[in-house]
C-alpha cells in the first residue's frame, strides 16, 4: 500500500504551530522517501531537503527539524558523517 501524505496534512490543516517552511520540509521529506511503507525510515541528507523544501538558511534548517521533532511528526537521527545519510521517521502515519 503506497502511503499518500493525507494523514500529516490532515493533522497539519489543524496545527498552528506549523508554518510554511515546516510544511515544505516534511513534503521534501515524502519526496525522498525510497520505502513507502508505514514507520520506514528515509535516508537523507541536508543539503537535498534544503534544495528541495527551498530553505536557504542551516538556521531555519534546524530550527523546523527541532520543532518538528518536539511537535511529534518526525523522529530524526543523525549520521555526522559526511557521506552518510541521516535517517527521518515520519511519526504517527497510521492514525
Amino acid at each position: 500500500m503506497n502511503y499518500l501524505p493525507t494523514v500529516f496534512l490532515r493533522k497539519a490543516a489543524d496545527d498552528v504551530r506549523l508554518l510554511p517552511s515546516h510544511l515544505s520540509l516534511v513534503m521534501a521529506i515524502f519526496y525522498f522517501r525510497d520505502d513507502n511503507t508505514p514507520g520506514a525510515p528515509t535516508r537523507i541528507s541536508r543539503s537535498k531537503l534544503m534544495r528541495f523544501s527551498r530553505i536557504r538558511s542551516i538556521v531555519t534548517y534546524h530550527k523546523c527539524l527541532k520543532e518538528l521533532i518536539s511537535f511529534g511528526y518526525i523522529n530524526y537521527v543523525p549520521s555526522y558523517h559526511p557521506t552518510n545519510a541521516s535517517l527521518i521517521w515520519l511519526l504517527n502515519e497510521t492514525e
